[in-house]
């Protein structure tokens, strides 16, 4: 099967990504790959292990950043659950939030969001107030704008080097298109 090219005619990243965004890889890898996305949604629960391979497999030629695009219209845990990982970024512990949310995606309803931020080794005092203040809200707002912007109306919706990837979500559609740059 021949890889399908990124389609240049689809729409471009609204706002470029910034040191202000959760990136995994350096700023200079010829690739990066771009994801909002809603720790609530099954599909992205489904993506998650084929970026967490695309990031081991790749490297150096990777950087895999993530925008917060909670649907919460259809997910009543996905604001929430955005803004605990934000809260887990104030402490530097935004990836270890993040991967704990989609690991545990099922439980969002059940777990409260401190007992994940006890496990990842949180001020637990600190995290329950900014949760509770909704500290972070404006953050996770401000994500969810720069994908509408972008044209992203569900989750996942990826942007391969500031273009939207429009392929399949399985490792070996995400892989050959990441191959082709």
């Amino acid at each position: 099967m021949k890889p399908m090219p990124l389609d240049l005619t689809q729409p471009r990243l609204a706002n470029d990504v910034t040191e202000q965004d959760h990136a995994l890889g350096a700023a200079t890898a010829p690739i990066t790959l771009l994801e909002f996305g809603d720790y609530e949604c099954p599909d992205c629960g489904n993506a998650y292990p084929v970026i967490k391979r695309l990031i081991g497999e790749m490297g150096a030629r990777l950087r895999f950043v993530f925008r917060n695009f909670p649907l919460s219209n259809v997910h009543p845990h996905a604001s929430v659950a955005a803004q605990a990982a934000e809260a887990a970024a104030a402490q530097g512990k935004f990836w270890e939030m993040h991967d704990l949310l989609y690991e545990h995606q099922r439980d969002l309803a059940d777990i409260e969001m401190s007992k994940f931020a006890l496990r990842i080794g949180l001020e637990i005092y600190r995290f329950d107030a900014d949760l509770a203040s909704e500290r972070f809200s404006r953050r996770v707002t401000a994500d969810y704008e720069s994908g509408v912007r972008s044209g992203v109306t569900g989750t996942p919706t990826f942007f391969v080097n500031g273009v939207r990837y429009v392929g399949e979500k399985d490792y070996q559609s995400l892989k050959a298109a990441l191959d082709q740059l």
